[in-house]
């Protein structure tokens, strides 16, 4: 006897499907118009639908040649592919596959589809596992330093203190002071070193709150020639994070992006203008994304960018480890404790620069 078996039928919607796929989707209309941006798109690309919808390609594309591309095969009905292209976008770039191709609506108006596969992923993710390799190296051997300095530094102290206790001469207590008094501070700055020691205390924070206490603390910092602009999504959820962590780091960055600015020499702009100097802090959301090998369906990601002198590639990639600085006056440990902060949550700082842009990146975990 037959029996016949049904399968069950499931239904997905095309936006469902568009808005799961990895492929970064842009759908145009005859204008040149962005109708749609799926997630992926908005990821890539570092933009939100709810900004960029019925504006303009020049908007979120500022590659002329691909520009030119898009129009050509708005105006042939042939579609157009280019391999392994160099996209600079407004604050990064990355590498793709790109396809523009002419598709017709149900209406039978023309539009055109670009899919964009990002072919650097992969790269991105093993610079950020050896990044986070590279911090947890550099705090085992601090957390072993640390160990071997102070406790000679302990017996000076102490030796000193009984010194001064057999010493009548205030001339002489002067020197023994000395000795305890820079003690002192070499544990301070060994302890400084090493960062928080204590664990995160973890609580359902909006970034948006830390970003406006970071703003009210910058005001006392009186940093007159430098301009502070903020850019929010306002979509982004609640993280689980220890908002003084953020805040500190937030900080640390800020106030070094300030004091490179100040310190550059004023230049002008193409129009013989005095160049204004500033700073952007910018949240986006990002989905379906890596921070390491580790997959999250969600991430709030913050941007601090600056258009000083930048940062040269060879210290791009010391410049989270303790005591490397590219400032005469500066300790070098602002961006290493910054860094701790941020891991210890379970996020990461990036960081990309060139001549009048840098971006430091704060990639922070949105429990899944």
């Amino acid at each position: 006897m037959r029996h016949d078996v049904k399968t069950p039928m499931i239904s997905y919607s095309t936006d469902n499907i568009l808005d799961n796929l990895n492929t970064a989707i842009v759908l145009l209309d005859s204008s040149l118009k962005v109708q749609f941006i799926n997630p992926a798109a908005e990821m890539l690309l570092g933009v939100s639908s709810n900004k960029i919808n019925s504006r303009s390609i020049s908007k979120l594309i500022e590659d002329p040649e691909l520009q030119a591309s898009i129009q050509e095969t708005l105006d042939s009905n042939h579609p157009f592919t280019q391999r392994e292209k160099n996209l600079q976008l407004q604050d990064y770039s990355v590498v793709v596959d790109v396809t523009v191709q002419p598709i017709y609506s149900d209406h039978n108006e023309k539009q055109l589809l670009i899919e964009f596969n990002q072919l650097d992923r992969h790269l991105r993710i093993t610079r950020e596992e050896n990044l986070l390799a590279q911090h947890e190296t550099v705090r085992a051997l601090l957390r072993s330093m640390a160990h071997e300095v102070k406790n000679p530094l302990g017996g000076i102290r102490g030796a000193a203190q009984l010194l001064e206790r057999e010493l009548n001469d205030e001339e002489l207590t002067e020197y023994t002071q000395v000795i305890i008094e820079e003690a002192d501070r070499l544990k301070k700055l060994v302890d400084r070193m090493l960062g928080p020691n204590a664990l995160p205390n973890r609580t359902m924070v909006n970034i948006h709150s830390v970003t406006e206490r970071v703003r009210s603390l910058l005001k006392a910092d009186k940093i007159h020639d430098v301009h502070i602009f903020f850019d929010y999504d306002p979509s982004i959820p609640e993280i689980e994070f220890d908002p003084e962590h953020l805040i500190q780091a937030v900080l640390n960055i800020v106030r070094n992006a300030a004091q490179a600015l100040s310190e550059q020499e004023d230049t002008v702009d193409k129009n013989g203008q005095e160049k204004e100097k500033k700073i952007t802090i910018r949240t986006r959301i990002m989905r379906h994304f890596n921070i390491g090998q580790k997959y999250y369906k969600l991430v709030a990601r913050m941007d601090i960018i600056d258009n000083g002198p930048g940062i040269s590639r060879q210290m791009q990639e010391r410049i989270f480890m303790p005591l490397i600085t590219g400032r005469a006056e500066g300790t070098g440990l602002g961006l290493s404790i910054a860094q701790s902060l941020i891991s210890q949550n379970g996020g990461l700082i990036e960081c990309q620069s060139r001549p009048g842009k840098t971006v430091f990146s704060l990639l922070l975990p949105i429990k899944n």
